[in-house]
């Protein structure tokens, strides 16, 4: 049977670009490591979704980001993006009703509202006093139809990328279908038991949209599709549809090239997509019907006026599969195919829920564009927006002091005790003398981050955060107002094994009483370990001001979440705050001659950088506009 495209998001799983720690890239660099697949699938069934071992990487800033379950971490955010809607439609039902908006463009048609420069203007949306800020959008995507013909299947061997069969599917064919079998290859249940595939080789051109359609006529087969460039980087996967163990995959392609689809059986995958015994062990086996096709997608485009610090939140269900936002400059700042709102605190009223869920600070006035696409036939969007979570003022509390707090927030057993920072100086080379020079040095550099740098920006003159310590102030923190940042503790302490971790991601910063926690374990190891401040650390070091700097600048990354911010593209040319884990050299702003607290270490800041490729985001996140404009009064 054929599904509809509808059914594509709850059952998408995008495969994370996987960064193993010990990679260095600094400013300039082109270096990055290309994606390896999970070491395993998570299924994720209705009502039983698990939470995944280890802390959240959404939230966390892991010594090795390669040992996260990103699938298993996005199906459950999925599932509870889900339950947190149901609960906003209840408080929702006693709001005043949104305003409603039909698509112009005729069902059928491609191409009057297929870009921001030619979105449908909708006015009466916004934050005004008489703007309405809720909206509802009625429309149809109608993409380009194709007819597949058929083909003979594979020969084996056809388990690797040399060995793929040619389709000609996006050079000289739209769509193919063909009839085939997991198991049947000399590394099936039969075979070496390695682990049977099948790889399919496809043209891609930049814009247009790649479908691949798996049935299993007997239900012996589990499949999962993987697609890959031609130099092995794993870029997109789907596991389970919604309906059942048939396979859906939707992917819009970024760039010309050649690229490869692998049907495999849960829950066996390729180690290695160029060697075709790489995997290990056979999974599940049986017939399958593939039909793969490539076609011009619809998109849909929708203008509506926003005011500088405007919170917008729009989500997607029916046919749609991605949702996305740009700012009046035509840039893409949130796109989204995934739903990870369960990522929010509790009162934050952005909404969630359907197939995609997409969020946007505004930094200037003006016309901004929301878009759907990746599907065929009717959608619903939602869309709103808020002023930002204002208060008399916004503390944050840096706490030096160790703590007793209760780690289940952050996925651990319970509550516990961490060591205060003073039990950390020794391992640096430093000493109690030294403490007060230590805490001056993360307190400047917190400053300089979180307060200096959006003062100096100009964005926002209602900006204003007062920031206070445990040497200097009476614990202020279950105060109205008041966030933290504890910095001590350990993994074994916690039970949290990360080096930094958030409460919340709150874009709009609505709740204002958030925890976080810097561990030091880590960041005191001995020389040699990437994430290890001591690695950096030589005779020619100022050990206070570099450990000052790594560490305030860890301290800000984790405040970053709960003030708005995701992480962003570690391993690019630019350095942000935001920065995922994976290239500590320039988290820690370690300069040009691999030394810390040398005169050439860098300055790292919040500002515009892209999203992390492997959260599933996509467009370039503004990390200082997102806080300068939501810490606010």
């Amino acid at each position: 049977m054929r599904r509809p495209i509808a059914m594509l998001a709850a059952g998408t799983l995008v495969a994370a670009v996987l960064t193993p720690t010990g990679a260095q890239a600094r400013p300039g660099s082109d270096q990055r490591t290309t994606a390896a697949p999970p070491a395993s699938l998570v299924k994720l069934k209705p009502g039983a979704a698990k939470q995944p071992s280890g802390p959240n990487p959404y939230l966390a800033l892991l010594p090795d980001p390669a040992e996260a379950d990103h699938v298993g971490w996005r199906n459950w955010l999925a599932q509870k993006g889900a339950q947190r809607a149901g609960l906003r439609a209840q408080q929702r039902a006693a709001a005043a009703a949104p305003m409603l908006a039909d698509e112009e463009e005729p069902t059928g048609v491609r191409g009057s509202n297929d870009s921001p420069a030619t979105a449908q203007r909708i006015a009466g949306f916004g934050t005004g006093g008489r703007d309405n800020n809720r909206l509802r959008i009625l429309g149809t995507l109608s993409p380009e139809q194709v007819e597949a013909e058929e083909i003979e299947p594979n020969p084996e061997d056809d388990g690797a990328i040399p060995l793929a069969g040619e389709t000609g599917v996006g050079a000289d064919r739209q769509a193919v279908t063909t009839s085939a079998e997991i198991g049947d290859g000399p590394h099936g249940s039969d075979g070496t038991g390695s682990g049977d595939f099948d790889f399919y080789e496809v043209t891609g051109t930049a814009g247009r949209t790649l479908t691949v359609d798996i049935d299993t006529p007997t239900g012996a087969l589990d499949p999962v599709v993987l697609l890959y460039t031609a130099d092995g980087e794993l870029i997109d996967l789907n596991d389970d549809s919604p309906e059942g163990l048939d396979s859906l995959l939707v992917h819009q392609f970024a760039a010309d090239g050649t690229y490869y689809v692998a049907v495999i059986g849960f829950p066996t995958l390729p180690e290695d997509p160029f060697d075709s015994g790489s995997g290990g062990g056979a999974g599940s086996e049986g017939p399958y019907q593939v039909t793969i096709s490539t076609a011009d997608q619809d998109t849909d485009f929708f203008a509506v006026r926003l005011r500088p610090g405007d919170v917008l939140g729009a989500s997607v269900e029916g046919s749609a599969a991605e949702i996305t936002v740009f700012d009046p400059d035509g840039r893409e700042v949130h796109g989204s195919a995934q739903d990870a709102t369960a990522l929010y605190p509790p009162n934050s009223p952005l909404p969630g829920g359907g197939n995609a869920v997409t969020e946007h600070v505004a930094s200037k006035a003006g016309w901004h564009y929301v878009g759907v696409s990746l599907g065929d036939g009717m959608y619903d969007i939602t869309v709103e927006a808020y002023r930002p979570g204002q208060q008399p003022r916004q503390t944050l509390f840096l706490d030096f002091d160790g703590a007793r707090i209760n780690t289940a927030m952050f996925g651990g057993p319970g509550v516990r005790t961490l060591s205060p920072m003073r039990a950390f100086l020794g391992r640096w080379g430093l000493t109690a003398a030294d403490e007060d020079a230590v805490i001056d040095a993360i307190v400047a550099e917190v400053r300089e981050n979180l307060r200096h740098d959006m003062v100096h920006s100009g964005l926002n003159p209602r900006f204003d955060i007062r920031i206070l310590n445990s040497r200097d102030h009476a614990d202020p923190f279950g105060q109205a107002n008041v966030s933290r940042v504890i910095v001590g503790g350990t993994i074994a302490e916690s039970g949290v094994p990360t080096i930094g971790i958030a409460q919340y991601i709150d874009p709009g910063n609505f709740g204002t009483e958030d925890s976080a926690l810097v561990l030091l374990d880590v960041l005191s190891e001995p020389t040699g370990d990437d994430p290890s401040l001591n690695t950096y650390l030589t005779a020619e070091s100022d050990r206070i001001a570099f450990v000052g700097q790594a560490v305030g600048n860890v301290t800000a990354h984790e405040a970053g979440h709960f003030f708005g911010n995701w992480h962003v593209d570690q391993f690019n040319e630019q350095p942000n705050l935001m920065d995922q884990g994976g290239n500590f050299p320039v988290m820690f702003g370690v300069g040009p001659d691999g030394i810390g607290g040398t005169a050439d270490d860098i300055d790292v800041d919040f500002g515009e950088d892209e999203f992390n490729p492997g959260e599933g985001f996509t467009g370039i996140e503004d990390t200082l506009g997102r806080i300068a404009f939501t810490v606010t009064r």
